[in-house]
């Protein structure tokens, strides 16, 4: 059975570019613009993975990082950040919600997101 992905993203760009490359890879992807609607998401399907933005409208990536430590089951899917910042103080705060790994927007091609994703699932 193929793996679900969440995206969790507002640019439309960018989630559109890597639900095309998961899902030619063979992945379940799965695509909502926004925290709010991303924590429903996790819930309904159980991803095994989720990419997630930190800076959205209606609920950032920190906020829905911080709702999934309050459930055992979400708490324990692994998220790799996408995020247009590298700052340290992000990054640790990042870690210390349990993120799994850190892509830069501007610096990240397609390919190394899938390897990221390997890597965790």
């Amino acid at each position: 059975m193929a793996k679900k992905i969440l995206l969790i993203e507002d640019e439309e760009l960018i989630r559109n570019l890597l639900e095309k490359k998961l899902k030619m890879e063979g992945y379940e992807a799965f695509v909502v613009e926004n925290g709010v609607k991303g924590l429903e998401k996790i819930k309904e399907i159980k991803p095994d993975l989720i990419l997630l933005d930190i800076v959205m409208p209606q609920k950032g990536g920190f906020e829905v990082m911080e709702e999934m430590q309050k459930d055992d089951e979400m708490k324990s899917i692994p998220v790799i950040i996408i995020s247009n910042s590298g700052q340290p103080v992000e990054l640790d705060r990042a870690k210390e919600l349990g993120a799994k790994d850190w892509l830069i927007k501007t610096e990240f091609d397609p390919q190394e997101v899938l390897e990221k994703i390997k890597r965790q699932i």
